[in-house]
């Protein structure tokens, strides 16, 4: 396909990396020439240096036969000029970045009124991400699939952890419960389990099961889960505003240091049943001060990374008993794991998982469509949600008849609000829920493409 990618600062840099590699021709459009240049050089796309709103840049990047436009500058304003516009010349798909809160009440109407085929936001996203962690605080990472009935969540193996040395085909028999370990980190490596899999200490696994199973597992472990009842946010940037709300919203007491006054001023203002402090977050004696070591959990939403790092490693001295880091840079990743901080959120990473999913979605109107879609395992896999269509040719046919690739597994089917976790005897059928889990250079776009 043709795509037009409009803003190539974190989230448009990570956009044009995913889809330069899925083999689409990119054309990449930035103010900054230098920053055109960086990227035609580095992931081997098109670059026009102008203003992506401009009906002339526009032409010159081949809007007039675009398949789709992804505007994700800095201004939500002129996001979605670009997209007005691109849709005049003959683009047949938008994506516009919208950030404000104010626009994210007007979602639906700008879709219908503007023609955007999507809008998103990643700090709401990301605020919503966090707040599922800390309703699962057994986990580091919690995804949904299936509108909320099944969760894939991510687990460290402590030492001394229940699980190492286990055979995964225990588990079901052992603990009595339905739950499916279906991708496993070990170092740098990624692993697509078979029943004979024993995780060892310092993995990272990867597990789907519907919400209910996965806390009887947990309890059945003897792994706590504490409820989380208090919580303190460092910084008041969009996700703060967004996270604050919705924990406010179910009962959870929030407080939440800015170090900007004004910000701060307007943050009390909105959130009426938050407390909000002015301070510096990096201050361990105001931290101190405020409560750290009696919250049950410590989420840093600076606009600094390092300074996300510090404070949480601060915190984790404090024995706080969830901490919670937003980082941006995915490089840091790797590192932070190595260091005692695992529960990593990064708002360009979910936006670009979600645009992906829509990218593929489009390729392969007519087949099974994606409906959900995840990285995992530090990018180098993906869970992904079909819906089955008539298309599918194996429709009835038992799983072990079925040719399906290496490196790859068939983690769950829904049907019918029935969750199935699939045997050799049992089948895909129309309008099936089916989720996979499969390496990311296998790059799945329809159900079809999980047959060798």
């Amino acid at each position: 396909m043709n795509i037009i990618i409009v803003g190539c600062g974190k989230v448009g840099e990570l956009l044009t990396s995913y889809i330069s590699k899925e083999g689409h021709d990119v054309v990449v459009v930035d103010t900054d020439s230098q920053i055109i240049d960086d990227a035609v050089n580095e992931y081997d796309v098109m670059g026009i240096a102008g203003n992506g709103a401009s009906n002339s840049v526009q032409l010159e990047a081949g809007a007039a036969n675009a398949d789709l436009l992804i505007a994700v500058t800095a201004q939500d304003e002129l996001n979605i000029m670009c997209c007005l516009v691109a849709r005049k010349l003959g683009t047949k798909h938008t994506i516009a970045r919208v950030r404000n809160p104010e626009y994210a009440e007007q979602i639906s109407f700008m879709r219908r009124e503007f023609g955007l085929s999507m809008a998103v936001n990643p700090e709401y996203d990301a605020a919503h991400e966090i707040l599922r962690i800390i309703q699962f605080p057994a986990a580091i990472k919690v995804d949904t699939f299936a509108k909320g009935r099944i969760d894939l969540v991510e687990v460290k193996i402590d030492e001394g952890h229940p699980l190492c040395g286990r055979r995964l085909s225990e588990l079901t028999s052992v603990y009595n419960v339905n739950i499916l370990v279906c991708a496993v980190r070990r170092g740098d490596e990624v692993i697509i389990p078979s029943g004979d899999f024993m995780p060892e200490e310092n993995d990272i696994i990867h597990i789907t099961a519907p919400h209910s199973e996965l806390a009887a597992f947990f309890k059945k472990l003897g792994i706590a889960e504490k409820r989380i009842r208090t919580v303190m946010i460092i910084g008041g940037g969009k996700i703060a505003f967004f996270l604050a709300r919705m924990l406010a919203s179910i009962g959870i007491e929030v407080k939440l240091i800015e170090s900007d006054r004004e910000r701060a001023e307007t943050l009390s203002e909105q959130l009426e049943h938050v407390m909000v402090i002015n301070g510096d977050g990096t201050d361990s004696d105001l931290l101190i001060e405020e409560g750290i070591d009696r919250v049950d959990a410590t989420v840093t939403l600076t606009g600094i990374d390092e300074e996300n790092i510090i404070i949480s490693m601060f915190a984790g001295t404090r024995s706080v008993d969830k901490v919670i880091t937003k980082v941006n840079r995915f490089d840091m990743v790797k590192m932070l794991t190595s260091i005692g901080l695992d529960c990593i959120v990064s708002p360009k990473n979910i936006i670009a998982n979600n645009i992906l999913r829509y990218v593929r979605g489009l390729e392969n109107s007519a087949g099974s469509s994606i409906q959900t879609l995840y990285k995992i395992v530090d990018g180098k896999a993906e869970a992904l949600e079909f819906i089955a269509a008539d298309s599918f040719e194996f429709l009835g046919v038992p799983i072990k008849d079925m040719r399906l690739k290496k490196n790859l597994l068939l983690a769950c089917i829904i049907r019918g609000g029935k969750i199935i976790y699939p045997h050799g005897s049992d089948t895909i059928e129309l309008g099936d829920s089916v989720i996979v889990v499969a390496k990311s250079d296998e790059a799945l776009r329809d159900l079809e493409d999980i047959i060798d």
